[in-house]
């Protein structure tokens, strides 16, 4: 119960100065959402861990960047994003909200614009990004994380020489110009 009708007053609701809020109870919804360890997520985190896989959660993929994956395999660079449909606009079961439209336009927009940004800087720095929507089946993705991981440990160990040491690739020497 707000201040104004303990008071007795039933006026109509304001949101906070700045509030995106259409309602106070769309507030309290929208304040409730979690931003990790979603059920979605945790499912997966356990699926992959039971397979024997280690790995960083909610972490950053790169020290510079302001954003966090969902699984973070720094060894082998993989970072894996478990999407929310609403929140990344997914195709199957996105509904754009009736009330307060421009706000959730531009909301929305930002997101999938900063995942598409996100993707970009990680695969220039060499990361291998999967990404997933909450509603797909976890054990098919937990195989494409295993499968993924694995894939990427056994290319870094064939870069390996017999020594456990980096070798270059034909054709090139070992030693390297460092500038």
């Amino acid at each position: 119960m707000s201040k104004q009708e303990t008071a007795g007053e039933t006026s109509e609701w304001q949101p906070p100065e700045g509030s995106w809020a259409s309602s106070a109870a769309n507030r309290r919804s929208m304040l409730g959402n979690r931003n990790r360890d979603t059920a979605p997520e945790l499912l997966l985190r356990s699926l992959v861990h039971a397979a024997g896989l280690r790995y960083r959660v909610a972490a950053k993929p790169l020290p510079k960047m302001r954003r966090t994956a969902d699984m973070v395999f720094r060894p082998v660079k993989v970072a894996v994003f478990i999407d929310g449909c609403f929140w990344h606009r997914c195709p199957e079961h996105f509904v754009m909200p009736k009330t307060n439209r421009p706000y959730w336009e531009d909301k929305i927009g930002r997101n999938v614009q900063r995942d598409r940004d996100t993707d970009a800087r990680l695969a220039e720095a060499g990361w291998l990004v999967l990404r997933f929507w909450e509603h797909l089946d976890p054990e098919a993705c937990a195989r494409a994380v295993v499968e993924a991981v694995t894939a990427r440990r056994q290319q870094a160990a064939a870069l390996k020489g017999p020594s456990g040491r980096s070798m270059p690739p034909s054709g090139e020497s070992s030693s390297a110009a460092v500038s």
